[in-house]
């Protein structure tokens, strides 16, 4: 048996406590994607159906009773695919694999899914997560109405599992922190050792491209036992970094500018998400440092108001302030036009250059499932109208902290050319994002940075390339 079984049995028991008298969730991994012809996507597991049970497979369901049981529908063992695609676990071996009560071929879910749902309450399953799944599942409950004659009874509400699985996910084991900092260790070398080959090529006469960066993550995050990317990897240089979801290309990588690199791996189903900045030579300009110091001491900022019992949004309302009044003191917002900080905030004049929020949740997804909003104050709405578009935005409260959540802290400021923006600022794009903990541990301020194997002082990035 694997030695996470119980953890996951346990979530299980969770679940299961939760769908009401009469309860069934049904929970499917995520499909085999075609690339093109006969080449699939490398395969990644559905992160709620992973949660519960452990198992990586293609083409497998999950279902969930209120008593507790667990039914697992997964390949059966073929000999002749096994040579191509290879070992399948097979339904024979993953009751004790995996811990659930009982395992049946998937070639029989059509089969078997009518009866597992015959005189139950309510059917659970993730809302707007699968394609077809909701026909799927209407076409087996089409099957438990045509047997009414013979006592059978169907389930008469349908409920989001989505609902149930958010809010355990959003709050973090041991067991997953664990896994967590591990991700977050191997993608922080992955940066260190992205910054010191563009120092040490650009210092040896050597032409550097972004891929030459981005082998250099790849390479970190395999060599450690990483299963892929969490996400596509940005490796921006120069004017690239103003570019949000820029993608890791061929420009060149020149002394005197920036790179942006935003790049973390997936460690056993978890993500990390790392960005850094820095000068391509390791050396940073006057105006590329100011820039920098001030994206820096947002995010302190945002650090700062990270602690259990704050809000979600207090970490980018501390961004905004500080930017602001950076923004306001370097020229790049106009103080005749805008005025001072309170009025340049409420006008939403940091716009043009911080156009994204501060954090999102981390876990399983690099941005992970939970709502932002508090739930025991979701009826709670005021209205305003934005600045900038005249939308008419509703407010609820944001979600309060609790320790065990995690979020990134990602500020940044992105400068593009224009008739009032200070030239010497033009094309600079500077992010800096870190993953945070939510703790109460007396040795952290209100959150522990797991990513910070990779420095972000401006004079500690200078001495790491100079090495």
């Amino acid at each position: 048996m694997n030695p996470d079984t119980p953890i996951h049995a346990a979530r299980r028991a969770r679940v299961a406590a939760q769908l009401g008298e009469g309860g069934i969730a049904i929970v499917p991994t995520a499909p085999v994607q075609l690339r093109n012809r006969d080449a699939d996507f490398p395969y990644r597991h559905d992160s709620y159906f992973y949660y519960l049970t452990g198992f990586t497979e293609p083409h497998a369901w999950l279902v969930l009773t209120s008593d507790g049981r667990s039914t697992l529908f997964c390949q059966p063992k073929d000999l002749e695919r096994e040579i191509w695609d290879g070992i399948r676990l097979g339904p024979e071996a993953a009751p004790a694999a995996l811990g659930v009560d009982e395992a049946f071929s998937v070639d029989e879910l059509d089969q078997r899914l009518p009866k597992l749902l015959e005189n139950r309450a309510t059917v659970w399953y993730p809302f707007a997560t699968h394609a077809g799944l909701e026909g799927r599942i209407d076409g087996w409950l089409q099957k438990v109405r045509a047997r009414v004659r013979f006592g059978a009874l169907a389930p008469e509400a349908q409920r989001d599992l989505c609902a149930v699985l958010d809010e355990m996910r959003l709050v973090k084991d041991a067991h997953e922190l664990d896994v967590m900092r591990r991700a977050a260790r191997i993608s922080a070398a992955a940066h260190v050792r992205a910054m010191q080959r563009s120092s040490r090529m650009l210092r040896a006469g050597q032409e550097v491209r972004e891929y030459h960066l981005e082998a250099e993550l790849l390479h970190e995050f395999r060599q450690h036992g990483s299963q892929f990317p969490a996400y596509g990897s940005i490796v921006a240089a120069g004017a690239n970094a103003c570019v949000l979801h820029y993608r890791a290309d061929q420009a060149p990588v020149r002394a005197g500018e920036l790179v942006l690199i935003d790049a973390a791996c997936e460690l056993d189903g978890y993500a990390s998400d790392i960005t850094r900045t820095f000068p391509a030579d390791g050396r940073f300009t006057g105006p590329q440092r100011a820039l920098y110091e001030l994206v820096l001491a947002a995010q302190q900022a945002a650090v700062d108001a990270t602690r259990p019992g704050a809000r979600f949004n207090e970490p980018h309302e501390a961004t905004v302030r500080v930017l602001t009044q950076g923004l306001l003191d370097l020229g790049l917002i106009d103080r005749d036009q805008h005025g001072g900080l309170d009025d340049a905030i409420a006008r939403r004049a940091y716009f043009p250059f911080y156009m994204h929020r501060t954090s999102h949740w981390l876990g399983m997804d690099v941005h992970d499932c939970g709502s932002y909003v508090e739930p025991s104050e979701v009826g709670q709405v005021s209205e305003r109208r934005d600045p900038l578009s005249g939308e008419l935005i509703k407010d609820r409260p944001s979600r309060i902290l609790r320790p065990g959540m995690v979020l990134t802290i990602e500020p940044g400021l992105y400068v593009r050319p224009g008739d009032k923006v200070p030239a010497e600022f033009w094309n600079l794009g500077i992010r800096i994002e870190d993953d945070a903990v939510v703790t109460d541990d007396a040795r952290f301020a209100g959150c522990e940075l797991i990513t910070r194997g990779v420095p972000v002082a401006p004079d500690a990035i200078e001495a790491l390339m100079a090495a």
